[in-house]
């Protein structure tokens, strides 16, 4: 049996409580990217206007996520299964590569990101470091949310703890934190430019929502949590970089942490946060792809896990532009399913099993191709124009399809064969 649901709705006897959902969503948003965008705001920004734009930019990713949230607790349902609805059933398969080949190659990226420091620091090969964190890594991962969920009960409180030690070194360094509230960047940051660097540090990884939130109990359990893990966890994240970079000039909080000489403690810190961020990846990642190929998850989180263990540090290397690029292409599909589930369907699909699918519902491949572009060249803030520009299109050429020239374009409903 499939525990962990990868072609199937996951049932009321197998959701679990707050908590475990709370630390699983946790970990996702302890996410080391976002230290990295924080070190990058507190250097360009005064300390007012980093809170204001952490606090608006962590809103808007809030509601995007909760409102997956929603869908995935009401209808038990991965983002790579609720894709069919909106995309069709060939059509999800645009989503799901997408989401999980991003995700394998930041997997590879996460494990080089922990080797190099490391190795840097303590002179261990560095060719060791990566196939040993991988191995671990993709072992927990493959035992799916229960393991998530130990992870991340360990993780979280840790990486808190540490960090906030890190934290007010840092403050003492600076004079106190007087001298942080009155901190004065040598070169100032554009509030739009800062928001998009906000918002886009996690709007692609906040489309996997329904990947783990399908397991919460209840809908209102689901938005809750996740509005309270981004406005807890990301914005912890992005202090921690700030606060870090403010102090000493680094925007990461384990070369922050080697400066303060904390080396074991940001050893622990980076392997953490890069190990409950990787895990999320890789079983995301699981899931797109037995969307596709129709094998188990835990099959599959193996496959990707060892591909992106050998290509670590060819990804590290020569990947994160073209990574960061494919990022961009997953907010519009978030968008397009929420656009598809609230806009189009009133917060009500058929369940499941009683679901045949078209192929390809074209409206959504087209405006998943719009918003992209939307994302690309149209000036503001990229995630934004992608998620507003798919939604418009989406529900535009679906309205005159169906409503104007009487073409049908949703999915056909009735006993599977």
């Amino acid at each position: 049996m499939d525990h962990e649901f990868s072609l199937r709705a996951v049932p009321q006897s197998h959701r679990v409580g707050f908590m475990k959902m709370f630390a699983v969503m946790m970990g996702l948003t302890f996410f080391s990217a976002s230290m990295l965008s924080g070190g990058e705001l507190g250097l360009g920004l005064t300390f007012q206007e980093f809170i204001w734009m952490v606090l608006l930019g962590n809103l808007i990713l809030g509601l995007y996520t909760s409102g997956l949230a929603y869908m995935a607790a009401k209808t038990g349902l991965s983002t790579h299964l609720l894709a069919r609805y909106a995309f069709g059933e060939k059509g999800s398969y645009l989503a799901s590569f997408l989401l999980g080949a991003t995700q394998v190659g930041w997997f590879g990226v996460g494990l080089a990101m922990f080797a190099v420091p490391v190795h840097k620091v303590t002179g261990i090969d560095m060719w060791l470091l990566v196939i040993l964190s991988g191995i671990v890594m993709t072992a927990s991962a493959f035992y799916g949310m229960k393991a998530l969920a130990i992870l991340s009960f360990i993780a979280v409180p840790a990486i808190a703890i540490i960090g906030s030690v890190s934290v007010g070194i840092a403050i003492d360094d600076l004079g106190g934190m007087a001298q942080l509230a009155n901190y004065k960047p040598e070169t100032s940051l554009g509030l739009a430019v800062a928001l998009t660097i906000c918002i886009g540090s996690f709007a692609s990884a906040g489309t996997l929502t329904p990947d783990f939130v399908r397991f919460a109990k209840t809908k209102k359990s689901a938005v809750i949590i996740t509005l309270i893990a981004f406005f807890i966890g990301n914005s912890l994240m992005f202090l921690f970089g700030a606060v870090g970079a403010i102090s000493t000039g680094f925007g990461d909080i384990s070369e922050v942490m080697f400066v303060q000489g904390l080396i074991v403690p940001a050893i622990i810190v980076l392997g953490l946060n890069i190990w409950t961020t990787n895990d999320n990846a890789l079983y995301a990642s699981g899931l797109g792809f037995s969307n596709i190929t129709k094998m188990k998850k835990s099959k599959l989180v193996i496959i990707n896990g060892i591909i992106g263990t050998i290509f670590a540090m060819w990804l590290y290397n020569n990947f994160v532009g073209w990574l960061s690029l494919l990022g961009a292409a997953l907010p519009p599909i978030g968008a397009i399913l929420l656009a598809d589930f609230f806009l189009l369907r009133k917060g009500n699909y058929t369940p499941l099993k009683e679901t045949t699918f078209q192929a390809v519902r074209w409206p959504a491949i087209i405006a998943w191709g719009g918003g992209f572009a939307a994302a690309q060249f149209l000036p503001g803030i990229p995630p934004l124009n992608g998620m507003i520009g798919s939604v418009i299109i989406f529900t535009g050429l679906t309205f005159v399809l169906e409503r104007v020239m009487g073409t049908k374009t949703s999915v056909i409903v009735g006993k599977e064969v």
